[in-house]
């Protein structure tokens, strides 16, 4: 396993994704918010003022986000515990790190999700040799972390995610759907059978998937704001993330993988 934290830990972080990203007044914020500004709900000490409110407040964007522990690495490995308020080098430096690191701590999760694959045994020794580079790149130095191209990553791990996931979804018996990037906003799939379907990158935003049998489907990168997941079953679902499932709606009788919990928002 990874020894890089890539668990969003809000309390060692200098709250970077609520100053350093921007957002505008939209259905996921309530206020526009420039890059580089605070929010104006971050209090002295980091801590967002409407946490337990953000929903209510009008700020369910915020609720879904994941750095995947991007946040207290900069604060605390990169920058050595340095303040952002400082001074405004040190501001601009962190600001332009985060969403750099954020990317790569994304790859070193989805690396670890392979990694956890027993279906993905035969790619072990690649994943592992990709997961120990991207790691090294996210030690470096700021200077160093922002001489990454992310997309060139990307473009190098992607591939060997792909293979892991064909390697799991390879299980599922008959034809597959591949509805990779597909706009699939508001589709009636009540019921559907999506065992093992590529779903990568599809568009899922208010998609009734009441009951839909999505056991091994790939969701990476997938939109499901606002799907209906109720009596889903997610069994095994590859690269599904926490984030996704909040953006969702479930409820008591939807079936996730062991390692993600059940949002508390959900019936």
């Amino acid at each position: 396993m990874s020894s890089i934290e890539l668990t969003a830990d809000c309390g060692g972080c200098a709250g970077l994704c609520c100053v350093a990203l921007p957002f505008a007044k939209s259905a996921d914020f309530a206020a526009d918010k420039p890059a580089g500004q605070p929010c104006r709900h971050l209090g002295q000490d980091f801590r967002c003022g409407i946490h337990a409110r953000l929903r209510q407040e009008g700020y369910p964007g915020c609720t879904v986000y994941d750095c995947f522990g991007a946040g207290q690495h900069v604060t605390r490995g990169t920058f050595g515990g340095r303040d952002w308020r400082q001074d405004a080098e040190t501001a601009r430096r962190m600001f332009a790190v985060f969403p750099v690191m954020r990317q790569l701590h994304e790859l070193l999760w989805c690396l670890e999700e392979a990694l956890a694959l027993d279906a993905a045994r035969p790619l072990r020794r690649e994943l592992r040799e990709a997961r120990a580079e991207v790691e090294r790149l996210s030690r470096g130095s700021a200077e160093e972390v922002l001489a990454v191209d992310p997309a060139q990553w990307r473009g190098r791990v992607g591939p060997l995610l792909e293979r892991a996931s064909e390697l799991a979804r390879a299980s599922v018996p008959g034809r597959r759907q591949r509805r990779r990037g597909a706009d699939l906003m508001g589709a009636r799939l009540h019921g559907a059978d999506l065992r093992g379907a590529d779903l990568r990158g599809a568009y899922l935003i208010g998609a009734d998937l009441h009951g839909a049998d999505l056991r091994l489907a790939d969701l990476l990168g997938a939109d499901l704001r606002g799907a209906e997941l109720a009596g889903a079953d997610l069994t095994g679902a590859l690269f599904l993330t926490r984030a996704q499932l909040d953006a969702a709606r479930g409820d008591a009788a939807t079936r996730l993988p062991e390692r993600l919990g059940r949002p508390a928002h959900w019936a």
